[in-house]
């Protein structure tokens, strides 16, 4: 007669006998099964003896690998966290409210970005449902970018003289290839030298700085590329589970600027729209510094945009 491990899917050899040294209870419930996890040291190996106990009044026991960490699943959040976290309602906030609500509970002692992230009504695995796209927003990000332009003849003097920090042409892409040089965050290009910064891919696209044409980093009109990229151009990508990503500010900003750059960027998403998608698109839109909790927006009017 096959014994109870057995019978719930549990093979013959599985079956523990005799003579390991077991020590150190664990109870757990699963379901409606409860296991009593004892770790045992058998022949120089570490394994679990599992005591798996029916509610129908079969017992047995199977043997299984112990996986043993040193990782804290619960870990506790800061005091000022937890002090900053009591300050936000479990409520959906107006961005107008939600905004100053940011720069009243912050607690870092350095300047912190303030990030929004959006969750989006969109299936990233099929390509139709992409949502990418870039935006300047109108107030800046609060830091310089350092832009790298690669081009020939009469673009490189254009792009110096829009402000480029780095301007070369065959010798830029030569310096990446061999020395791995990326001091820079952000690169323009023009059509004619992609064939070249086309073997750059495996170190700029890692990195996302890749240009695209999408992107309005690959164009011959470099001069201009160059001062949105100055003046607080981002880009914005949706990653593989439907959420998006972007800075808008710091926390140093006045209140009116950041609300104005988080509109800028909210919209632009809302334009970006794909076709394919289907149902409620903006799903939840949460607005936080680089150390603070997160706010959550009301995102009723974003969606009423999309309809």
């Amino acid at each position: 007669m096959r014994s109870a491990g057995e019978r719930h899917g549990l093979s013959s050899d599985c079956i523990v006998k005799g003579n390991a040294c077991a020590d150190s209870p664990c109870r757990s419930t699963v379901g409606n099964v409860r296991l009593n996890v004892r770790f045992a040291l058998a022949r120089g190996k570490s394994c679990a003896i599992l005591q798996v106990r029916i509610p129908m009044g079969g017992s047995g026991c199977c043997c299984g690998p112990a996986v043993w960490t040193s990782q804290n699943m619960n870990r506790k959040s800061g005091k000022k966290f937890e002090a900053a976290s009591k300050q936000v309602e479990a409520k959906p906030y107006a961005l107008e409210e939600a905004v100053p609500l940011v720069k009243k509970i912050k607690f870092a002692k350095f300047d912190e970005t303030v990030e929004m992230h959006m969750r989006l009504g969109v299936d990233p695995k099929h390509a139709d449902q992409m949502v990418r796209g870039t935006v300047v927003l109108p107030n800046g990000l609060g830091k310089s970018k350092t832009v790298l332009v690669i081009a020939s003849g009469d673009k490189l003097k254009e792009a110096q003289e829009a402000g480029a920090d780095f301007v070369g042409g065959d010798d830029m892409v030569n310096k990446i290839q061999t020395q791995n040089w990326t001091a820079f965050d952000a690169v323009i290009a023009t059509p004619d030298m992609m064939r070249s910064v086309g073997k750059l891919g495996k170190v700029l696209g890692p990195r996302g700085l890749m240009p695209n044409p999408k992107t309005g980093t690959v164009t011959t009109d470099v001069a201009t590329a160059v001062r949105e990229v100055k003046a607080g151009k981002v880009e914005f990508r949706v990653d593989k589970t439907g959420v998006i990503h972007c800075p808008v500010g710091k926390v140093s900003f006045d209140q009116e600027k950041l609300i104005e750059n988080a509109n800028t960027l909210l919209n632009a998403v809302v334009k970006a729209k794909p076709s394919a998608a289907k149902g409620k698109y903006v799903r939840t839109v949460t607005i936080c510094s680089t150390m603070g909790p997160g706010v959550h927006l009301d995102v009723t009017p974003y969606n009423q945009k999309t309809v």
